[in-house]
């Protein structure tokens, strides 16, 4: 199938075609010409105002809930939310039933992805069952394409543990995942520890708890010379720890989510239980500093977290709630909406190029000859409803909300998939 995208803005660094307007015709799934005029009357052609196109976008840390939990997510519906959102790619958590720890589990993922929209990749876990105790079959599972290796939910809590699997993925230039979060500090909060949670008279989790793990496995990595990647950081010192390692020369990296730069512990005063997420959302002065961590660069990657619950385990008093939210389709609004003035460069380099280079994911760069990958958007309004939700789960805090930045669509293997 050929496809033509007519009179696009091509936002990519790494493009000589960058911040240029310009045709560009697919064949056979790679870029075959850019040019100002092009006319293939073969091709399904697309065209539209005010359309951007960067390299397809990669999503890192996406529960898909399959095996084992098929009522929250399937792998389907959780890809059909991700192409709706944007995403060319996902990386899938290993917190399955059973757990994604050996060979089997990645090739599972890997064979019954095959003929899904987009790309999916498993991750891997750190330590077998997600337990901290003993090392997963780590090489293994790369051998069997899984991208990189987390406990997911359960972060690794023993030092010694995680210190030797920064030395074992050395062996094969593998990356571990973190979330950052020392459980054995109030593992029992509801929300950020600070004066809202004390007006609301719930549990708090104190930002030490994130920021202790963080500094130790800094000085780990330090001590291995490994490679490190965490996610879902929140605080103000956790961006300045991360910042610091990077300036030293440390192979590390850091995520941030969508909720956690647009929400704020504020926000959880209607103890709306969708905002109840893990960690948590911390008071406005972090938030605000993680925005400003985006705008420096400081922050790689855009991680949706994107963590399907079921209907009884949102709807209830906020203390018995899980925590989590969807949010592959609200990726990009909610950080376009809370940093409007984000270039469409920055973007790209956010959602797609650092995570392909941080994990080693093929170059999508829009360039002739080279796979085309693509994600389509632009700044218009957008506002994410129950018709358009495309995952088997509803737990979203951005439902009927006004935001600003939309996905028209995605080139992914070889077709076009346009939102309706």
């Amino acid at each position: 199938m050929n496809i033509l995208l007519q009179q696009i803005t091509i936002a990519d660094p790494n493009s000589p075609h960058n911040g240029n307007k310009k045709d560009i015709l697919i064949v056979d799934g790679v870029i075959d010409k850019i040019d100002n005029d092009i006319k293939d009357n073969s091709a399904a052609c697309f065209n539209g105002d005010n359309i951007i196109a960067s390299p397809g976008w990669v999503d890192i840390f996406s529960h898909a809930c399959d095996p084992g939990y098929e009522f929250r997510e399937t792998l389907e519906t959780c890809t059909d939310a991700a192409a709706a959102g944007g995403f060319t790619e996902i990386f899938t958590l290993p917190d399955t039933n059973p757990v994604t720890d050996s060979r089997t589990q990645v090739e599972y993922i890997t064979q019954k992805s095959k003929g899904l929209k987009i790309n999916v990749h498993p991750l891997g876990t750190v330590s077998k069952k997600r337990e901290g105790k003993e090392l997963s079959e780590m090489y293994d599972m790369k051998q069997s394409r899984a991208i990189a290796f987390t406990d997911g939910l359960q972060p690794v809590q023993n030092a010694g543990l995680f210190l030797k699997a920064l030395q074992y993925v050395k062996s094969f230039n593998g990356v571990i995942i973190q979330l950052p979060q020392d459980k054995s500090i109030n593992a029992s909060g509801l929300m950020n520890e600070g004066i809202i949670s004390t007006r609301m008279g719930l549990q708090g989790v104190p930002s030490i708890a994130e920021e202790l793990i963080i500094a130790r496995d800094i000085e780990l990595l330090r001590y291995t010379n490994s490679s490190l990647h965490i996610t879902g950081i929140t605080t103000a010192k956790s961006v300045a720890l991360i910042k610091a390692a990077k300036d030293e020369g440390l192979n590390i990296s850091c995520s941030a989510t969508p909720y956690h730069l647009f929400f704020c512990d504020e926000d959880l005063q209607s103890y709306n239980t969708n905002l109840k997420v893990n960690p948590p959302l911390r008071n406005r002065n972090d938030m605000l500093a993680l925005r400003e961590a985006v705008v420096n660069g400081y922050i790689d990657c855009i991680a949706s977290h994107h963590l399907p619950q079921d209907w009884d385990d949102k709807t209830c008093e906020f203390e018995y709630a899980k925590p989590g939210m969807i949010g592959l389709q609200t990726c990009y609004a909610a950080v376009q909406t809370g940093l409007p003035g984000l270039p469409a460069e920055q973007i790209a380099n956010l959602f797609s190029l650092n995570a392909r280079k941080i994990f080693g994911l093929e170059n999508s760069s829009i360039s002739e000859g080279n796979h085309a990958a693509i994600t389509l958007f632009n700044t218009n309004e957008f506002i994410f409803n129950k018709e358009k939700n495309k995952s088997k789960s509803q737990n979203s805090a951005f439902l009927n909300i006004p935001l600003h930045g939309n996905v028209i669509g995605i080139v992914s293997k070889g077709n076009l998939i346009l939102n309706n």
